[in-house]
């Protein structure tokens, strides 16, 4: 596994335990830097907080919160989260334009979770690929105006009469099934964060207090 080495060490990271540097060098390793959550006006905080808890699990260090028709979100849900949200890299934007145009820097798709004609099965979905993922909000889904911007819609297969999930529970199967073909291709053997990313998280995350695994 490929490790950056920081040329410039904060004190903070001097003032590491080994144990816990190397704890932290192990995670920043993982992260994937081609792979992101959009939320979509999703109401419930605690909602958000799942879906980071399981960005952190499976490495995606990027969330995108895009709030249009509610209110710009002041905290998540912490029971939910464990706190995750510190952890990762969390834009807030009220534009969807704005949103998008960031998003389109570094993803070269953007798909959505939609039933319609056009959708795709989500294990039909390359995610070795850069690759942005936008799940609506909890009673209305994604909106027509941020599906007619992507490139696509995709669907989780379901065979039961209740044809929909809780949107956390929808982003985790989704996320973990661009995990297992990410691991696949190789993407967690080396580093894909850019140097200056990778140490600028990990003097962050010098300073972030640690809480238990809870596993």
């Amino acid at each position: 596994m490929s490790t950056y080495k920081p040329v410039n060490i904060s004190t903070q990271q001097q003032h590491m335990t080994p144990e816990r540097r190397a704890r932290l060098l192990s995670v920043l390793n993982k992260r994937q830097n081609d792979l992101t959550v959009v939320l979509e006006n999703v109401f419930d905080p605690h909602n958000i907080s799942a879906v980071m808890r399981t960005c952190d699990a499976v490495g995606v260090q990027e969330v995108y919160v895009l709030n249009t028709k509610i209110p710009r979100h002041k905290k998540w849900g912490a029971k939910s989260s464990s706190s995750a949200a510190k952890w990762l890299s969390v834009y807030q934007f009220t534009d969807a334009d704005a949103c998008f145009n960031a998003l389109r820097q570094k993803y070269d798709r953007i798909v959505t979770t939609h039933l319609s004609s056009d959708a795709v099965n989500l294990y039909d979905i390359d995610f070795t690929g850069r690759i942005a993922l936008v799940f609506g909000n909890e009673h209305s889904g994604v909106s027509d105006e941020i599906r007619a911007m992507a490139d696509g819609n995709f669907i989780i297969p379901q065979v039961g009469i209740i044809r929909s999930l809780n949107i956390s529970v929808a982003c985790a199967v989704t996320l973990y099934e661009a995990q297992r073909q990410k691991k696949l291709a190789g993407h967690y053997d080396s580093c894909h964060l850019p140097k200056k990313q990778f140490n600028e998280l990990l003097d962050h995350w010098g300073f972030i207090e640690e809480e238990g695994s809870g596993q």
